[in-house]
């Protein structure tokens, strides 16, 4: 029923290109290159056809939080719309009469047109995506839209942008849940990929840490002490619905199975904490580690086979990994005698983790099969807790490289390293979920 509420406030009516033309091969943007140049995009302020001042406005706003939203992937640089050679309300936006010369003059590899009419309560646009060195179309989308809906417009848009030139579908439907104390307790709060729409999601006076969400973005599972902790709640984002783990003793680190209603969690009822399968209503299925050490923060790979998790096993913290399938744990990192948060990409290639070297925190990834770590931070403060976007393209993270913790978002490869936003308090433990429609 909700898909198809989405469907009716925001529709795309029809594909302006055959559908061989958005099925071409992506040999625009390489997002496992390490060494991404970024594309010169132009986006101007999409045209209203009628001079209606409603329209006119639809068109400022959206083509701007598009050109935003465009410019935070990092696959990107924006045009100055000072040195455009063309009048975007003036200009021809369909190809046929598009002047691709006077875009390429002013370095413009990529432009986006749009146009925007209103009718009676819809509003209707018309987007287009053009490679001015190839002088032809990428994309074509008319979508319709209510009036406090554009900011979908410009996501689905967008999405569809970097289908076009990468094969991914982006991180534009995503949320990251992340824990502040700016009311005086550590609570839980949820925000928009982008940093915007901050709300809180836990109010139990307490501390709450480590949220982690399920495959469909309906529910989070995380530790508080709220239950004279630390015990795990498994939480639905929407509805009054909350489950927990009817076991004694610590209880931390949630972590949802891929794909499935399920989780690990290092319990400890049964003497040191180990890592648990649970089913999502918390019910124990098996255990899945046993050492003389403890076992905590499991991450699971994209495929739901194998579990990262941090062990003392070997005397000092570090990450190892758990084949579900033939029961095999094999230790991952030798470097240093301090990893830990493990957080596997969405893609499998790499696990991001916190480390200490010279006695700083710092994030680094490494290939799950083992090699070499590459360092993402650097001389920054301490950098902790890193989290994925759902196409492995960044990584959110806690620093306190301006003082007081807060929340960043970097590439996968640490470039491109900004703020999310600003609270009271400190912020930290950042959760990305996956690409979602507003559970």
């Amino acid at each position: 029923m909700f898909r198809r509420r989405l469907t009716i406030a925001l529709s795309v009516l029809l594909l302006l290109l055959p559908w061989p033309v958005a099925a071409m091969p992506y040999d625009y943007i390489d997002i496992s290159n390490p060494f991404l140049r970024k594309t010169p995009i132009a986006v101007p302020v999409f045209k209203s056809a009628t001079h209606d001042p409603a329209a006119m406005a639809a068109a400022s706003v959206t083509s701007a939080r598009l050109a935003y939203y465009l410019n935070f992937t990092g696959y990107f640089t924006l045009s100055d719309p000072g040195a455009f050679l063309e009048d975007p309300q003036n200009m021809n936006i369909t190809g046929s009469g598009l002047r691709y010369r006077n875009w390429t003059a002013i370095g413009a590899e990529m432009l986006v047109t749009g146009s925007v009419v209103i009718r009676d309560d819809d509003t209707e646009f018309e987007l287009r995506l053009f490679d001015t060195i190839k002088e032809k179309m990428l994309v074509g989308k008319r979508y319709r839209s209510t009036a406090d809906n554009y900011r979908q417009v410009a996501r689905r848009f967008c999405s569809e942008v970097i289908f076009a030139i990468s094969g991914s579908r982006g991180f534009f439907d995503s949320k990251i849940a992340f824990v502040s104390n700016g009311t005086g307790h550590k609570e839980i709060f949820l925000c928009e990929f982008d940093g915007s729409n901050v709300r809180r999601f836990t109010r139990h006076k307490s501390i709450s840490l480590f949220p982690d969400w399920s495959s469909d973005g309906r529910w989070i599972a995380y530790t508080t002490y709220a239950d004279r902790g630390p015990k795990i709640r498994i939480q639905h984002v929407r509805e009054n619905r909350v489950a927990k783990i009817d076991k004694p003793g610590l209880q931390a680190v949630p972590a949802w199975v891929p794909g499935k209603f399920e989780l690990a969690a290092s319990l400890s009822f049964s003497g040191d904490q180990e890592i648990y399968l649970l089913t999502g209503n918390g019910k124990v299925i098996k255990r899945l580690t046993s050492s003389a050490g403890i076992d905590v923060e499991p991450t699971w790979s994209p495929d739901g086979r194998r579990l990262a998790f941090v062990s003392k096993r070997s005397g000092s913290p570090q990450v190892y990994i758990y084949d579900t399938v033939s029961g095999r744990v094999q230790r991952l990192t030798f470097e240093g005698r301090y990893n830990t948060q493990p957080s596997w990409s969405p893609k499998g290639d790499r696990i991001a983790y916190s480390a200490m070297n010279n006695g700083v925190i710092d994030i680094f990834t490494i290939n799950p099969e083992g090699g070499e770590p590459f360092q993402l931070t650097e001389n920054q403060g301490t950098n902790e807790a890193p989290t994925w976007a759902p196409d492995g393209s960044l990584v959110a993270f806690s620093s306190t490289r301006e003082g007081k913790s807060r929340i960043y978002v970097m590439t996968a490869y640490g470039t491109d390293q900004r703020r999310l936003f600003t609270l009271s308090g400190e912020q930290s433990n950042p959760k990305w979920s996956p690409n979602i429609f507003n559970p």
